[in-house]
């Protein structure tokens, strides 16, 4: 596969935040430039950027428009949006087996952060049973 037919920002090698984070750049837009448009706080943008959030439709649609690409394309890569960073020039590798290993990681994170969060609830239930106790 050439540097050409390469799709940056395609549904295998982009998450929604790697998406969002290119069309601002490309833009010329800093995070909190794009935060101030969409009437957001810049931590929210940095959350989105980060796939720890995603934005409600209205905003969705609000930032497509401000960045100049499509809908579909922030949320799956495919349809009007951009095929490459704008300073990626250099020649692609096989960067999949990286991309494979961040994906993993960002999943166990997720994973890690949902089991927390049940066991932050089962505390509390027992702290409130002992309580009534």
């Amino acid at each position: 596969m050439s540097e050409a037919d390469y799709d940056w920002y395609g549904p295998d090698a982009a998450t929604f935040g790697d998406r969002v984070a290119g069309a601002r750049e490309v833009a010329g837009m800093s995070q909190a430039q794009l935060a101030r448009q969409l009437g957001i706080k810049k931590s929210t943008l940095l959350g989105w950027e980060q796939d720890l959030s995603e934005p409600r439709a209205n905003k969705l649609s609000m930032m497509a428009g401000v960045l100049n690409v499509s809908i579909k394309w922030l949320i799956t890569g495919e349809g009007e949006g951009m095929s490459q960073p704008i300073d990626e020039m250099v020649v692609v590798g096989d960067f999949s087996e990286i991309l494979n290993e961040l994906r993993e990681i960002r999943t166990e994170m997720r994973n890690g952060a949902d089991r927390t969060a049940r066991l932050e609830k089962k505390i509390r239930l027992l702290l409130e049973r002992g309580e009534q106790v």
